[in-house]
């Protein structure tokens, strides 16, 4: 029997703390031994505190000190949208943190897919904190990189679908505390996997411990429960498999008659209690077996240790996949989409090693071709921008095509709140255009050395223009309105001026130049746009300010042109109304 040493130790403290209440209970009371109350009551909620997890000590950022008196918003640079047909895309300049709080107004549950690429804390001044670089000799390095993470993993969770999943790139400075943090806020039960990427040929040569070849995918669900997992391959060859899997049980099976037979004679019996077996597989007879011109002529009871249960294996039979073998056995013939869950190993090369990183991704077989390294990041990179280093430790478009493909689901919306080079924008384009995909990408990223106008927003409106993907892309940054001190009834129309962001970010729509839609978030724009239908016979939606009044007349003539009023939830800034 062992014993909880730690719940010993935390039981006997307690144990002293309450005597050392008693005793100043029964002292004559005053101020210093009601405040003595008090701290042995925090004292008491320490020890009490967490048994197991991550403990950290805690930081706060300058954006928490920003959030705290102002609300952030959005404000479109227009002329920077991308107008290329197909699905509208978002990029979105500013601290991530306060990006993720807008998203949270429209995207809560709606997210399908997270990819992130966060900052290592390599110690070699990759990670950013309140602009100052945090080092080796910072003795909260890992504090403060914990103290980072855990508000925008926390919202990141908020915003997945019940069914999403959440892509996370790391390395071993950070790996274990991020798997502590992830197990945490998604739980435990919803880990799927730590993906294993080699990310290049060779380490450098002057390690003088060991080669470093590889990084880290940690995979979490949304709900375990409901999630479909991870494919890697998609079999669609007809096939047969045996009905027979030898390391089940025993039990018996009614084979309706009418299945064909493949036995060498058109006509065969053979009576109940016959044993038919090879090295591997045994069945027992429990009627007569009676072939008939090459097909079962009565009901057949048979024992076995079968792969498929009773009504499966009759719903197979009347569809014509069950069939008797040249050995007297029974098979399946399968024509329907096999998966097969992805790998936990993202080799650089693929199990066919003919294939290079520019050869086209079979989505049906992921593990194919290879996942691409940091140095077909930097060389794509390259010929996009036309300059050799533009950042630091891109990903490889096609590590991210391939985590895109293997969740199966064409009309993702997938996000990256650390988007960095924009890879994840590149590569969700990429699949639509191999595959007819309708996804629609989300990115977040600081303009720290204008790394979202020159880099991010750069690349994505190059291989637009290259590949002419039918994309088209608005790019918004985030702003802050003060609102400490003040009623919201004295910010209120400033926040008004930026609903039109917030209903385009949640629709994936835009409104400027667009004769189809219309917004309307105040009487007298109602008024205006009822008089200008006469010049606007394309309009078919309306979105409508859920506090507007709409008269029966306008309302008519809403009816008459059939357009559809769209009302625009209040819930977007109803936080600030008390």
């Amino acid at each position: 029997m062992s014993t909880n040493i730690s719940k010993q130790k935390r039981e006997d403290l307690l144990a002293k703390i309450k005597e050392i209440r008693t005793f100043i209970s029964n002292a004559p009371q005053d101020e210093n031994t009601g405040n003595l109350l008090s701290y042995l009551s925090d004292l008491e909620k320490d020890v009490n505190g967490k048994k197991y997890g991550l403990v950290f000590e805690e930081h706060r950022e300058e954006i928490d000190e920003v959030l705290d008196t102002h609300t952030p918003v959005l404000t479109e640079n227009r002329d920077l949208f991308i107008d290329n047909g197909g699905q509208m895309n978002f990029l979105i300049e500013g601290d991530n943190l306060a990006s993720l709080k807008l998203l949270e107004k429209t995207h809560k549950g709606k997210i399908d897919l997270i990819y992130i690429d966060p900052p290592y804390n390599t110690k070699n001044k990759d990670f950013i904190y309140d602009d100052s670089f945090v080092d080796n000799v910072d003795t909260f390095r890992h504090s403060k990189w914990v103290s980072f993470m855990i508000p925008r993993l926390k919202s990141a969770k908020s915003l997945l679908k019940t069914t999403g999943v959440v892509f996370v790139s790391i390395d071993d400075n950070e790996q274990a505390t991020l798997k502590l943090i992830c197990d945490e806020i998604f739980g435990e039960q919803n880990f799927v996997s730590q993906l294993v990427w080699e990310k290049k040929k060779k380490g450098s040569f002057l390690s003088n411990s060991i080669t470093n070849i590889k990084e880290y995918v940690l995979v979490y669900a949304k709900d375990i429960t409901v999630f479909n997992g991870l494919i890697g391959q998609v079999n669609t060859n007809t096939e047969t498999y045996p009905c027979i899997n030898a390391i089940n049980k025993r039990e018996i099976r009614r084979i309706p008659k009418g299945i064909k037979s493949n036995y060498k004679k058109l006509n065969h019996f053979l009576p109940a209690g016959t044993e038919i077996s090879d090295t591997t597989m045994s069945i027992v007879l429990h009627s007569d077996l009676i072939i008939e011109n090459g097909y079962l002529a009565d009901d057949l009871v048979v024992e076995g240790n079968w792969r498929y249960s009773q009504e499966a294996m009759y719903e197979y039979a009347l569809n014509g996949e069950i069939y008797i073998t040249r050995d007297l056995y029974l098979r399946r013939i399968v024509s329907q989409a096999r998966y097969k869950m992805m790998k936990d190993l993202l080799p650089r090369v693929g199990d066919d090693a003919t294939l290079t990183y520019n050869s086209p991704i079979d989505e049906n077989d992921l593990f194919a071709s290879g996942w691409g390294s940091n140095e077909d990041a930097d060389e794509e990179l390259r010929l996009i921008m036309g300059k050799q280093k533009i950042f630091d430790y891109p990903k490889p478009t096609r590590l991210l095509v391939k985590l895109l493909a293997s969740i199966r689901n064409k009309e993702a919306i997938c996000l990256d709140f650390f988007a960095g080079s924009g890879t994840t924008g590149h590569a969700v384009m990429k699949l639509n255009a191999e595959d007819g995909g309708n996804r629609r990408f989300i990115l977040c990223t600081n303009n720290e050395n204008n790394i979202c106008r020159d880099v991010t927003y750069e690349r994505i409106k190059r291989v637009i223009d290259k590949e002419n993907y039918e994309a088209s892309l608005k790019y918004y940054k985030v702003d802050y309105i003060p609102i400490d001190e003040r009623m919201y009834y004295e910010y209120a129309d400033e926040l008004l001026s930026h609903i039109r962001e917030l209903v385009e970010l949640e629709n994936g729509i835009n409104f400027i130049g667009n004769e189809e839609i219309g917004i309307v978030l105040t009487e007298e724009e109602l008024d205006n746009f009822i008089s200008q239908l006469e010049n606007n016979t394309k309009c078919r939606k309306l979105y409508l300010g859920h506090d507007i009044l709409m008269g029966a007349q306008q309302a008519q003539v809403l009816r008459d042109r059939k357009i559809t009023v769209n009302i625009i939830p209040d819930y977007y800034y109803k936080e600030l109304e008390g």
